[in-house]
């Protein structure tokens, strides 16, 4: 008998205080926090969905649009927006929140690739997804494009002559000095 899960199955909501000690040398919150952040809700919402323990495979475009300060409410909202045999696609999204004035900033949005596995380290399936609405709908297809996207990249990386005349040529674009 197939198993079949809803989205819904997979939602996590986490709101943490920023706190001095989540700061870097300018005063702002560190990435690196947000993504250990980032990464436990991944794990979170995986393995809730699955009812596996999950692995990260890969985290896929952080893009830090705003900088969160010390005393601000973080809150990271994460589901599962596709599933693969054992491997499913969490997106999380990053809001920070001044508790004073209200103001609500969108800081970062990302998608990690998480590994459903058994005790002994195997990869397992995981539950067929079930799509409710079209914004669910919307976030597979999306999910779909990013790693038909990566795909295509590999393909061409994998054939490409970075030592060619046309190659070296091309780097005069880029802020380079060549000395070969």
């Amino acid at each position: 008998m197939e198993n079949f899960k809803k989205v819904s199955a997979s939602k996590i909501t986490l709101s943490e205080l920023m706190l001095p000690s989540h700061s870097n040398f300018s005063g702002k919150i560190h990435g690196g926090y947000i993504l250990s952040l980032m990464d436990q809700i991944a794990f979170a919402s995986a393995s809730k969905y699955s009812g596996k323990y999950c692995v990260t495979a890969s985290v896929d475009t952080v893009d830090f649009l705003n900088p969160i300060e010390v005393g601000e409410l973080v809150t990271l909202k994460a589901s599962v927006n596709y599933v693969g045999k054992t491997s499913m696609v969490v997106g999380i999204r990053v809001t920070s929140e001044n508790i004073q004035t209200g103001k609500v900033k969108h800081c970062n949005s990302s998608y990690f690739t998480m590994v459903a596995k058994d005790n002994s380290g195997n990869s397992v399936p995981v539950p067929t997804l079930i799509l409710s609405n079209p914004e669910e709908v919307r976030r597979f297809y999306e999910s779909v494009r990013r790693m038909n996207s990566k795909k295509e990249y590999k393909a061409i990386e994998n054939t490409f002559d970075y030592s060619s005349a046309e190659a070296l040529k091309n780097l005069e674009a880029f802020n380079v000095k060549l000395e070969l």
